[in-house]
């Protein structure tokens, strides 16, 4: 079954309601008119009552015998003249002297309303008649001295029913509720067209199934999400959101969540933040924050919080991965050029120069990898120094390891995946730095055991730019490739964690160096 669209609920919704409105309005109109007409009837019956009870001959006739002789034409004159349905006048005995019917000329009065007029009182009332139910005017008739009551005036005046009014006004009625149904569907039409393009056009069981499609996305992804408005309160939390912050709330403001931190005033000044950390209850997270606009206006932020640990560790997978790579194609290409360079020399039939070649090649690294075996105590280490060695001879770099460097073990507090982070980030910012050189030179002394650790790393290159005290930033590089400014940010975050220090020398002519202090260290020279 197809689900009806919005334009046509609009359109159905807008028609019922109108019927009912219009319907409503024309039962407290006609509710209304006959209030006002009863009141307006009221009013003149009691006027026209007033008047025959002044008049002489009613006042002199009431209470004598065969006084109806001369009241009776009387009041039909008048009720004839005035368009009232009835004018009864009876004495203080409740005989009737005046009645629309002369039949009942004589007879008692029974309305059951009419005794207080009997106490001089003038008043008002509805009530059930001869001639049907009517509004009905009360008013005492005094003797020519003014002295004594001697009758009663009654005046009637039938009251409209509802059918009678419906009749009446039902052109009107139906004028209106042709009128409110026209405009109420234009006015329908309009509001849905309205409806569907801020919805970009989609109907509301589809923005509904996109909202349940992404808050299952959002709460299935491994980090945590936050959505603020365009006031900075939040308007969503997926649920590694929640158990980092440890907020189960429905709603609050961000300044709430996070007090005393950069979050909120970069939220609400709409800049885009790139894995900057955050300190979260005990914990130390990665956040991004990208401005969400509409229409180039901002109306809130997306943010993605990352638990540093699990960056971390990703960070040292990724940059393991890295290095394996980097040497296996490295001294695939360094290797290539010497069999070639080999092979050249046996096809000239210098047999002797191509053994010398590989001799020397086979003692050259021989010594590099037995120094290393001997000073470096942790095979991830070694392993990356080995493959920068190779990717620097793939450079063009001269890569030196400095003598008096050892790495006796890995200092508490650090694990092989910090090291090699650490190193690994330091030497290939550093032979990057020297690549417009014709010279190029890299130098690295690496001094550790478990309570302390010194790392230098050195280049000749031109230095860092006039504005680098950014360089720790994360997302902020001096390269214009995407997906640079993590590493560095990193080297400086772990070392900071274990409360070390990392210093920087810059100099455009003699190039830059990186030194990295952990405990009580001390250069050995």
């Amino acid at each position: 079954m197809n689900k009806i669209s919005l334009r046509m609920k609009m359109f159905i919704f807008s028609f019922i309601l109108v019927v009912f409105s219009v319907g409503t309005s024309g039962i407290i109109m006609i509710h209304n008119i006959s209030v006002a007409f009863e009141k307006e009837i009221g009013a003149r019956a009691i006027a026209i009552a007033r008047t025959v009870a002044q008049l002489p001959d009613v006042k002199s006739q009431v209470g004598i015998d065969g006084g109806s002789v001369v009241i009776q034409p009387i009041a039909e004159r008048v009720r004839l003249a005035t368009d009232v349905d009835y004018i009864v006048i009876f004495d203080m005995e409740k005989i009737r002297y005046s009645h629309p019917s002369e039949s009942k000329l004589g007879t008692l009065f029974e309305g059951g309303d009419e005794q207080a007029s009997l106490s001089e009182h003038e008043y008002i009332s509805k009530a059930q008649g001869v001639l049907g139910y009517a509004i009905r005017a009360f008013v005492p008739i005094m003797n020519e001295d003014g002295v004594s009551q001697v009758g009663v005036v009654t005046v009637g005046i039938l009251s409209p029913t509802i059918h009678s009014l419906i009749v009446e006004y039902r052109n009107d009625m139906l004028l209106s509720l042709f009128w409110g149904l026209f405009i109420g569907l234009i006015g329908s039409l309009i509001i849905a067209n309205h409806l569907k393009r801020q919805t970009l056009n989609l109907e509301p069981y589809e923005i509904a199934r996109l909202v349940e499609e992404r808050s299952s996305m959002m709460q299935a992804m491994d980090i945590g999400i936050l959505a603020t408005d365009a006031h900075s309160k939040i308007i969503f939390m997926n649920r590694l959101a929640k158990q980092y912050t440890n907020f189960y709330g429905d709603s609050i403001m961000l300044s709430e969540l996070f007090p005393d931190t950069w979050l909120a005033k970069e939220s609400q000044n709409g800049n885009e933040v790139i894995y900057r950390p955050l300190l979260c209850h005990g914990g130390m997270y990665l956040v991004r924050i990208y401005p969400i606009k509409v229409q180039d206006r901002p109306v809130g932020s997306l943010m993605m919080m990352t638990d540093r640990k699990e960056a971390h560790t990703l960070a040292e997978e990724l940059t393991g991965i890295k290095t394996l790579v980097d040497a296996l194609r490295a001294q695939n290409h360094e290797y290539m050029n010497k069999l070639h360079s080999i092979a050249g020399l046996m096809q000239l039939d210098r047999t002797e120069d191509a053994l010398n070649m590989i001799m020397d090649e086979i003692s050259d690294e021989q010594d590099v990898i037995q120094f290393l075996k001997d000073t470096i105590s942790d095979s991830s280490v070694l392993g990356l120094l080995l493959g920068k060695r190779s990717r620097a001879k793939e450079l063009g770099v001269i890569l030196i390891i400095d003598e008096d460097s050892f790495l006796s073990e890995i200092m508490t507090g650090f694990s092989s995946g910090d090291m090699v982070t650490i190193i690994g980030n330091l030497v290939d910012n550093a032979m990057e730095a020297c690549l417009n050189l014709n010279d190029r030179i890299v130098t690295i002394l690496i001094q550790g055991n478990a309570v302390s650790l010194f790392i230098e790393v050195q280049d000749n290159g031109s230095g860092l730019p006039e504005k680098w005290g950014r360089i720790f930033e994360y997302g902020y590089s001096t390269k214009e490739k995407e997906g640079r400014g993590i590493g560095l940010a990193l080297v400086k975050q772990i070392v900071e964690s274990n409360k070390g220090e990392v210093s920087v020398c810059s100099q455009s002519d003699s190039g830059t160096t990186f030194t990295i202090k952990v405990g009580e260290t001390q250069r050995n020279d």
